[in-house]
């Protein structure tokens, strides 16, 4: 991992940070850069394996792990893929799909993780409290106030959620995908007994004919 690097003075007004490498495997936008680089609003940083980096603004870092993607929009963070490490006393937000994790008490030191792996979000409070906010797809639930789709993640405490929207909604569309599945459909079963009972009458209404007739 890279030294701990002190608080870069650069971008006052979080419009603007510093990324800070070992200067292996890192890039932007998708050109390798070196060491140390400014970033801006809307740019793409990305480290490949056993390459670390630290985005550095007034009062925040945030340290990018291995094989990480994300966008850098000063006071909100876009995970695309990964882990990060957010230390800040400004209330720098980490956006995963539809999820949020913002600081408590967005004037405190806050320190919290957010890893994004296969569609999973963890989220892990190291120093005080951070709100994990999710939208929905749904939009009845959408209509609802904010806190109902909020949960606190203590210090301490580790939680889990899914990255997409409205993870009912999307659990009732698999379970209609699986009940509309071909083979299990109303109109496959009754095709099927149908077929069966055509089967059957083939071999039991010609009891005229004799399996292995004698007169060929």
């Amino acid at each position: 991992m890279i030294a701990i690097l002190p608080v870069s003075l650069f971008g006052q007004d979080n419009a603007s940070a510093m990324l800070r490498s070992n200067g292996i495997g890192v890039s932007v936008n998708k050109a390798p850069v070196p060491a140390s680089i400014a970033v801006f609003p809307k740019d793409l940083v990305e480290t490949q394996k056993q390459s670390v980096a630290r985005l550095e603004a007034s009062g925040s870092t945030a340290d990018i792990s291995p094989e990480t993607i994300v966008e850098f929009n000063g006071d909100e963070l876009v995970l695309e893929h990964g882990t990060l490490s957010v230390n800040t006393s400004r209330g720098v937000r980490v956006r995963v799909g539809c999820l949020t994790v913002t600081p408590v008490n967005d004037a405190a030191w806050t320190h919290y993780d957010v890893t994004d792996l296969d569609g999973k979000v963890t989220v892990s409070a190291l120093k005080l409290d951070v709100y994990i906010d999710a939208r929905s797809r749904n939009l009845q639930q959408a209509k609802q106030p904010p806190r109902s789709n909020r949960s606190v993640v203590r210090e301490g405490e580790r939680k889990s959620r899914e990255e997409k929207c409205g993870a009912a909604y999307l659990d009732n569309m698999g379970a209609i995908a699986g009940k509309g599945a071909i083979m299990n459909s109303p109109w496959a079963i009754g095709a099927g007994a149908i077929g069966i009972a055509v089967l059957m009458c083939f071999g039991l209404c010609h009891s005229d004919d004799p399996m292995s007739p004698t007169k060929p």
